[in-house]
């Protein structure tokens, strides 16, 4: 396949990985470790992978992941999570990154999946293809000397041990699996994806411990899990170390809260850094002092409807909604024009409609709210969506919230 300036986009060859995974670590400030190649190898799906070369050069990467992602009411929907994307910094505003958005979209349609996700590494330019910022995440810098928790009931029922982090993968996964319906946005893993979080190259630790896992276990049965990583430091008044949260997921209050309880309490650890987390996380409300957990949030993850029927059709909504959408997207016409929305907490429909439009938005909008992370009105109060029909936007828009906030557990 052919661009518009010369360059040739084709599927991804086994042989041409290295040259591949070498212009990302280029693109992308490298270098990356043998370990962090390896596991990429084996995750990629090479039918999904593009490169984009200019004769025997390669000036362009991009691919998808073969994801399932939960969305409000449980269902999880199949979804092309993009990624590995890099244009070289000599081929810019040639229309190679045009190509390779255009050529996974389209594979996406073909292969069914309603929706696209991606991390953008710069998030300006991904709304032009249509992603919309669906999910944030929290990070925090707690100060473990002078912030306290106030556990819930059962807490010291939970035991809480250390494992070595691959000795336990298989429980862990167990964990997040039972947790999978719960939040939209997570993740069901392909084979091999379980073993990114334990990738663990000395060169990104950044002085800190290897990875390191304790679980929290009940009456024998691992009930949650935390990975975590502690450096230590000292000052003039003493220790002063460092503890950093890769990961924590809990079936349960308890066990939750004895997994926080644990990584607050390490011996000669001042600090407990948290980042990546869901914005609702629960341990904001067992802290003595918010405050003084420096607690910021970011944009997280980015999401697309690839087709508009299907997408809106998967989900359920909290109340009973009947709305028609008059939607905008030109980089993929298949989903222009009005659909109607019915739907409610048990299942939902979106039809072609004739019918007037009760509300008009793109399609990058449809993205942002669609997790339910991201209200509606306050889309239209940035002008970015507009009321057609008496009250319909504030139907819509509070039938698209989520009960708990949307997240993605992990990169890809």
């Amino acid at each position: 396949m052919g661009t518009d300036h010369g360059t040739e986009l084709k599927p991804l060859r086994p042989e041409e990985f290295d040259r591949w995974w070498d212009h990302l670590n280029r693109a992308f400030g490298g270098p990356s470790s043998a370990e962090e190649r390896e596991l990429d190898r084996s995750v990629t799906e090479f039918g999904r992978s593009l490169g984009v070369w200019d004769g025997d050069t390669l000036v362009g990467t991009g691919g998808a992941v073969s994801f399932r992602m939960t969305v409000p009411g449980g269902a999880v929907v199949p979804t092309a999570g993009v990624t590995m994307i890099s244009v070289a910094a000599t081929h810019r505003r040639r229309g190679v990154l045009t190509s390779m958005m255009r050529r996974l979209l389209d594979d996406a349609r073909a292969k069914g999946e309603p929706l696209a996700a991606l991390f953008a590494s710069e998030p300006a330019i991904y709304g032009r293809f249509g992603y919309g910022t669906a999910t944030f995440q929290l990070g925090a810098e707690i100060d473990t000397g002078r912030v306290t928790l106030a556990v819930p009931a059962g807490t010291d029922e939970v035991r809480v041990r250390y494992a070595p982090p691959d000795g336990v993968l298989a429980e862990c996964e167990a964990v997040y699996a039972a947790l999978l319906p719960r939040r939209p946005g997570m993740l069901a893993r392909q084979p091999g994806w379980e073993r990114a979080a334990l990738v663990d190259p000395e060169s990104g630790r950044e002085g800190a411990s290897a990875l390191q896992c304790v679980v929290a276990e009940r009456d024998g049965e691992v009930t949650g899990y935390a990975r975590f990583r502690t450096k230590m430091g000292w000052g003039p008044s003493g220790h002063d170390g460092t503890v950093t949260v890769e990961d924590l997921a809990a079936l349960d209050p308890a066990s939750e809260a004895a997994l926080w309880r644990f990584l607050f309490g390490i011996d000669l650890m001042t600090t407990l850094k948290v980042r990546a987390r869901p914005v609702d996380d629960a341990w904001q409300h067992l802290v003595s002092d918010l405050r003084r957990c420096l607690p910021q949030q970011r944009d997280a993850g980015y999401v697309r409807l690839v087709d508009v029927g299907a997408a809106l059709s998967a989900r359920t909504y909290l109340t009973p909604v009947d709305v028609v959408f008059e939607v905008e997207d030109a980089f993929c016409p298949w989903n222009a024009g009005r659909w109607r929305l019915t739907g409610d907490a048990k299942g939902a429909s979106c039809e072609r409609t004739a019918d007037a439009a009760d509300v008009a938005l793109s399609v990058r909008e449809l993205g942002a709210a669609y997790l339910g992370g991201v209200s509606l009105l306050s889309l239209a109060a940035a002008g970015r969506v507009r009321e057609l029909g008496p009250g319909a936007l504030t139907e819509a828009s509070v039938a698209f919230g989520s009960p708990v906030a949307p997240w993605f557990p992990h990169g890809f």
